[in-house]
């Protein structure tokens, strides 16, 4: 057991920790194997880790994803806080996996949940469906149902917001903060446009300076 004064808690082991590379000052690679040193992993020189502290020990095998999932307040434009979801992807990374664990995570049926993923940089949450909603909707030929690809790139530490059907019916899955966050967007494209404009403008051309020409004449 190991004592850290400067997270002022005791650390029963390290697999009460997770440890994470910070990408944009967010979470970004999850370094999963305790085991590994940090060399095998091929970090940059200046590559900054953070530590989370986790209420139970854990250990993750290379299949497993951590997800943060946060329920859908019924009636309200918001969430409960952040509960971890362990995905194993054994079976793959498809839509109606993810909908089964979720589904069994909530206690709920697969077919009264609706899931999001959330894209904080653009403040939009982009809804998961099973490949046969997905196909109806779009009718087109099923190809490879993976969620690490277009357009989801799921990934360790991304967001699911989950909303329950038994209680709540509409697709919107946005937030108050999310209104926000686009509008402080927006006026920042704005701004930026319009100093990037006056930056292009061409100063008025001066005009030519007319010339003048002197003669000096006989006054006798």
């Amino acid at each position: 057991m190991t004592l850290s004064p400067s997270l002022g808690f005791v650390i029963p082991s390290p697999a009460f920790l997770r440890a994470w590379t910070v990408e944009s000052q967010r979470p970004g690679r999850l370094l999963r194997t305790n085991r590994q040193q940090l060399k095998e992993y091929r970090l940059g020189r200046k590559t900054e880790i953070c530590l989370e502290p986790l209420q139970k020990e854990e250990n993750l095998g290379p299949q497993d994803v951590v997800l943060r999932t946060q329920m859908r307040l019924p009636g309200e434009r918001a969430y409960a806080p952040c509960v971890d979801l362990v995905w194993d992807t054994a079976r793959g990374w498809t839509a109606g996996s993810l909908r089964q664990q979720v589904a069994h995570f909530c206690s709920l049926p697969v077919e009264k949940i609706e899931i999001a993923k959330y894209f904080p940089e653009k403040f939009e949450w982009l809804p998961i469906s099973s490949w046969n909603q997905q196909l109806t909707k779009r009718k087109k030929k099923k190809k490879q149902d993976n969620l690490q690809g277009a357009p989801y790139y799921l990934k360790d530490g991304d967001t699911i917001g989950i909303k329950n059907l038994l209680v709540e019916d509409d697709e919107d899955f946005s937030t108050v903060a999310d209104d926000l966050g686009k509008k402080s967007q927006e006026a920042l494209r704005v701004q930026s446009s319009d100093l990037f404009s006056s930056a292009k403008t061409p100063s008025r051309p001066r005009a030519p300076e007319a010339s003048l020409s002197i003669h000096v004449g006989s006054f006798r």
